[in-house]
């Protein structure tokens, strides 16, 4: 197969707003002719974006409107002029505040139902950090500058936080700061105020009431309240409390210097725009999102921090996804074929040092660190399991798999004891060892698929077929896409 192009729809279901985007990702081969072909994006190019759509809620505010979003959904296929059996892949994303309504798995099936190839997940706030920080640029800004850079990415309900340094993610944070949580009329009448920032009012001393009217002087004074405490947090002045109101959740017990700040998201959308001088001004879309944007770059300037402009804000999360690559695991592995196939397993990463994979306590501290990093990227009541792909650990003796195996049995059986299947992606060709190591370990509680010869990455999700010969499964791994630069 040569270079070749596809078509790829990315969708993000937020609190505020829903996006569209359709893209065209160009493929070239980067394996030999020795190796199993191994394609990888080299070309990424929008062909089209939606309108911001407001995404459609019910009256009670506690589900989506799921008959309203597809009818706008098709309509989008329309305007794109694309058919919806001509998409090869694409990432269905629902975030923020979204997916916590009753019907978010229920929306999340039936979008993976008419998706074909698609990545759908509900994103926890660490992910949807992780994704937006990958899709406004500062990914990869990382790589080019000394120093650490966090992505704001800021929507109607959340800020979620994330910090690069080198290409790396050192962790996220979330804070109940969005444009949506306090809504008003031009007039100056709160018309809703979210639960989430209620108890960060109420410890303020903000007396704020659904239809209240409020000046532009107290509102923008709540609102820069908002944004100094949380840049307060973000660099060091105001310690991580776990009964810190503002904070929804986070991987840092303390957050390292930052040298660089981008923001991203509808808030970093609305950075364009004129700061509101009235309450008419900043009610333009009903809620105090105009204010918001401009007291945040303030906040940033105060402390002189060096605010970078995003690549992308709005449509952080939702440049899309392509099928990368489909390899075949086999003659090596270990799978319970009754659970196959199974779709959408996102890749939770260990990474072990080769020269110390022999020390027990060095193995646990890796593997317990990487479990606790997981949990702020998927929502804490899925049921669907994950993928853990193991680096370092090919070149090892006997003993030390069966070390590696138990430990990482035990701890999976302690973080996440509702799962009832543990997949593994093992380097090279030890699948089968590990996978009956596991299965000695586990006594039959859980079901085991370990494969290889298998190449993923962090945020790459993949699909595992039904096996082939009994002995060969094939695996298709779904990589983001995100602009490079």
């Amino acid at each position: 197969m040569e270079d070749q192009t596809i078509i790829s729809v990315g969708i993000d279901i937020g609190t505020s707003t829903t996006k569209f985007v359709v893209s065209h990702l160009k493929y070239a081969k980067v394996s030999n002719h020795f190796s199993l072909p191994r394609y990888e994006i080299v070309e990424r190019q929008i062909i089209y974006e939606s309108p911001m759509y407001p995404t459609p809620l019910k009256r009670k505010r506690d589900e989506i409107d799921l008959d309203t979003l597809i009818e706008w959904l098709e309509n989008q296929y329309q305007q794109a002029a694309i058919d919806i059996r001509d998409v090869k892949s694409g990432a269905v994303i629902i975030t923020g505040e979204t997916a916590t309504k009753k019907n978010a798995e229920n929306i999340l099936h039936y979008l993976a139902e008419k998706s074909g190839d698609f990545v759908v997940a509900i994103a926890g706030a660490g992910l949807e950090a992780l994704l937006a920080g990958k899709g406004s640029g500062a990914f990869s800004r990382s790589k080019e500058i000394k120093g650490t850079i966090a992505n704001i990415d800021i929507g109607g309900g959340t800020a979620n936080v994330v910090l690069f340094q080198r290409g790396k993610a050192l962790g996220t944070i979330t804070y109940h700061v969005g444009g949506r949580l306090i809504e008003l009329s031009r007039d100056g009448e709160v018309t809703f105020i979210s639960p989430s920032i209620q108890p960060w009012l109420d410890s303020k001393g903000y007396r704020l009431y659904s239809n209240q009217k409020v000046d532009f002087v107290e509102i923008q004074q709540i609102v820069r309240q908002m944004c100094d405490d949380m840049l307060d947090s973000l660099t060091g002045r105001r310690p991580i409390r776990s009964d810190d109101s503002l904070i929804h959740s986070t991987s840092f017990q303390s957050i390292p210097p930052i040298d660089e700040i981008m923001i991203s998201g509808g808030i970093g959308q609305l950075l364009e725009e004129e700061a509101p001088k009235t309450i008419y001004d900043t009610a333009t879309y009903g809620d105090v999102g105009p204010l918001l944007a401009h007291e945040v770059a303030k906040a940033i300037e105060k402390r002189t921090l060096k605010l970078i402009k995003a690549t992308q804000t709005s449509r952080a999360t939702v440049i899309g996804a392509g099928m990368q690559s489909t390899e075949i695991s086999g003659a090596t592995i270990h799978v319970a074929s009754s659970r196959l196939p199974i779709r959408n397993l996102p890749i939770m990463m260990v990474e072990l040092d080769r020269q110390h994979i022999d020390n027990e306590d060095y193995v646990q501290e890796q593997i317990q660190q990487a479990m606790v990093d997981w949990k702020q990227y998927i929502q804490e009541d899925q049921e669907l399991p994950f993928a853990i792909c193991i680096k370092g650990f090919s070149h090892c003796s006997y003993s030390v798999l069966k070390e590696i195996a138990k430990i990482l049995f035990l701890l999976y059986e302690k973080h996440f004891p509702n799962h009832s299947m543990i997949v593994v992606v093992c380097e090279d060709d030890i699948a089968k060892a590990f996978g009956q190591l596991l299965v000695l370990q586990s006594k039959n509680k859980v079901d085991i698929i370990a494969i290889d010869q298998v190449t993923v990455e962090q945020g790459d999700y993949i699909d595992i077929g039904e096996t082939i010969n009994q002995r060969m499964v094939p695996v298709v791994v779904k990589t983001l896409a995100f602009t490079k630069s």
